[in-house]
């Protein structure tokens, strides 16, 4: 009889919460596994494959290169340097303007978003304005930029600027557009400024819009300076990037890309990791892993 009863017990066992929390989290190592795997193994097959055809001649390894060519050349790069100097220095050039025009471009269209979502006069008088000027292509900017302020940092972070502030603008308009209205009238009935509820209501609730534009506004900004840089600088990704050009250095314009890549990548888990810890409170959403 106690064998039974301890058979029969099993099973509900199993069907605890905290076993369920368990098969979960299991579940999700195991998904998170299989597709970091799967990435590597799409990487892998590509890099192969683009090696085997340029080895193979199907394409031309004159204008394609191969990531043989391209991993001699940040080899090269690491170890003695580029014409223009260091890469480190090459690429501490590059992300600080991009860095920089990121900062700028991000607090002004935060607090200009802001502003104009909850101050509607604003929005009705300065909205076709802006709605103007992000219908301009931005990139040829830069050879304005250039003339204004030179070769020098200046211009390529005016670039990024640009380039950063529209998608966390009308992000951050919308976010402050889209705040829950009962939130709003219970913040006013409990005696809350204007400042207060923008500060303490609208800015809160309009946080996950405005991370939501920061994940795409840094690509922006690599590219603003990038963009910059490739049509006159001193130093910098970009030029690299023009000085292989120049050369017909597929190789390097490729390497170039790849370290552009790698920063992007980097900026990328940074932010993710920031918005999880910070939006630890909201549901995750399917397929998701918190």
């Amino acid at each position: 009889m106690p064998e039974t009863i301890s058979a029969t017990a099993a099973p509900a066992l199993d069907k605890t919460p905290g076993t369920r929390t368990k098969a979960r989290a299991r579940a999700a190592r195991n998904r998170a596994i299989l597709v970091q795997t799967s990435r590597a193994l799409v990487l892998l097959g590509v890099i192969g494959l683009w090696e085997w055809l340029a080895r193979a001649a199907v394409i031309d390894p004159f204008n394609f290169s191969m990531p043989s060519k391209i991993w001699d050349q940040l080899e090269q790069w690491a170890l003695h340097g580029t014409a223009q100097g260091s890469l480190w220095e090459q690429i501490w050039y590059t992300l600080y303007e991009a860095l920089l025009g990121w900062g700028i471009g991000v607090v002004a269209g935060v607090v200009l978003g802001i502003a104009f979502g909850r101050v509607a006069f604003l929005a009705d008088v300065l909205g076709p304005y802006i709605k103007v000027l992000n219908a301009l292509p931005r990139i040829v900017l830069a050879p304005i930029f250039l003339i204004w302020f030179g070769l020098g940092p200046a211009s390529k972070v005016a670039s990024a600027v640009v380039l950063v502030f529209f998608p966390v603008f009308f992000n951050a308009f919308q976010g402050a557009r889209e705040v829950d209205r009962n939130l709003v009238a219970n913040s006013r009935i409990l005696g809350a400024s204007n400042r207060q509820v923008t500060l303490q209501v609208v800015i809160p609730s309009a946080t996950s819009w405005i991370f939501t534009s920061l994940h795409v506004s840094f690509g922006f900004a690599l590219i603003g300076a990038i963009v910059g840089e490739y049509i006159g600088a001193t130093k910098g990704l970009g030029l690299l990037v023009s000085s292989s050009q120049g050369t017909f250095n597929a190789a390097g314009v490729y390497a170039a890309m790849v370290i552009l890549a790698v920063v992007a990548l980097l900026a990328e888990g940074l932010l993710t990791f920031l918005e999880k810890r910070l939006f630890r409170w909201k549901p995750a959403q399917p397929g998701e892993d918190r």
